[in-house]
């Protein structure tokens, strides 16, 4: 098949990651695959080499200074939207943008937003009426769907690149977890950036706490690029810290290279997100044996399990993170990131681009009675 995978930049945000994989899987298994992105303020490449298997199609998107978010938003449209070009047996859009470029592709619903911006609201909404067929990474993002808007999506768990993680926590990655130790201490780590869905404020809260216990530890935050304006937010977060006594490490995005010896050097990883459609961040964790604190959201319960810790409150969170990790909790991790693979991740995409591309349903393959009811199907990973 040729299939088109599209995405909204070159940044190493969690959708981009995602696409990344899963057109290199692709191409493994012998399809023709392209990438279509924006490359915003002069990019000519995605942050990490992507296999030359995988064709790659940047349209140029230069900044615009002053430019507020719902213009943003709009023009992204309107520029990817003009330079895409058919001839694929298949588009898949991986976010709100580029599904509004090209209406009538797949999508996958990473996780649900709520936007007062009204461009943004419209493209949120179009981007999941318009679709020919929906992907969703977890069971629990498509049964919001299915109640906010009747549609069964298709439910396709992410892969997680386990070995890369895996290896910088063995011996051949001591350097790189020395190198790390040695500029930041102890430390716990959030990767996400400072902003709302990423629930930076409560982990504040919650680590001036921890430190009454661990005062050896910092609190290092990694990651953030997008394309949404969090100063207001990250002031907030930056004076609440000030006022508790905490001092964050900000380190903005990390080198692709040099991000898994950053997880494996962690003491423990802290997700305390608000709104999540998966939790790959978390699950590159598990994989180098880091143990993770998350928040207790029904998606993460459902990707987690027995393999994280989970809080409500950073009251609970500071408890979590302070409690001791027994090596069979470790080793839950490993095995669940291990078994997350993004060979069989684009096996199941490709079963679904099968029944499109011969005309019928997404639902066909399953049982009358599965395909007539608004329940999430789920294809296993």
């Amino acid at each position: 098949m040729r299939i088109a995978l599209l995405t909204y930049s070159t940044k190493p945000r969690g959708g981009v990651v995602h696409t990344l994989a899963l057109a290199e899987a692709m191409a493994r298994a012998g399809h023709d695959v392209s990438v279509w992105s924006l490359g915003r303020g002069g990019d000519t490449a995605f942050f990490r080499p992507v296999d030359p298997a995988v064709t790659l199609r940047l349209v140029p998107f230069p900044d615009v200074p002053d430019e507020d978010v719902g213009t943003r938003i709009l023009r992204s449209i309107e520029v990817l939207g003009a330079a895409f070009t058919g001839g694929y047996d298949v588009v898949h859009a991986q976010d709100c943008i580029s599904a509004n470029a090209v209406p009538g592709c797949v999508r996958t619903v990473h996780h649900l937003d709520t936007f007062t911006t009204p461009a943004l609201a419209a493209c949120h909404e179009r981007a999941i009426v318009q679709p020919r067929a929906l992907v969703c990474v977890s069971a629990a993002v498509a049964a919001e769907v299915a109640t906010g808007w009747g549609r069964v999506a298709t439910v396709i768990g992410n892969g997680v690149e386990a070995d890369r993680f895996a290896a910088a926590a063995g011996p051949a990655g001591e350097p790189g977890r020395r190198a790390w130790r040695d500029r930041l201490g102890r430390y716990v780590l959030a990767v996400g950036g400072i902003e709302p869905r990423k629930g930076t404020l409560d982990l504040v809260e919650a680590f001036a706490l921890v430190r009454q216990q661990r005062p050896e530890l910092s609190l290092v935050v990694a990651g953030g690029e997008t394309l949404f304006d969090y100063r207001d937010y990250r002031a907030r977060v930056l004076d609440r810290a000030a006022e508790l006594g905490v001092a964050p490490v900000v380190l903005g995005p990390v080198d692709h290279d040099r991000l898994p010896a950053l997880v494996a050097a962690a003491d423990v990883f802290a997700f305390p997100s608000v709104k999540e459609g998966f939790g790959l961040a978390a699950m590159e964790a598990l994989a180098a044996g880091v143990p993770v604190v998350t928040r207790d959201l029904p998606v993460l319960r459902e990707v987690f399990g027995d393999a994280a810790a989970f809080a409500a409150d950073p009251a609970g969170m500071a408890r979590a993170l302070l409690a001791p990790v027994d090596e069979e909790r470790r080793s839950a991790g490993r095995a669940l990131a291990r078994g997350a693979s993004w060979d069989a991740a684009a096996a199941a995409h490709l079963r679904l681009y099968g029944t499109l591309v011969a005309g019928a349903s997404p639902g066909a393959g399953v049982t009358d009675e599965q395909d007539e009811s608004t329940e999430p199907r789920f294809v296993p990973r």
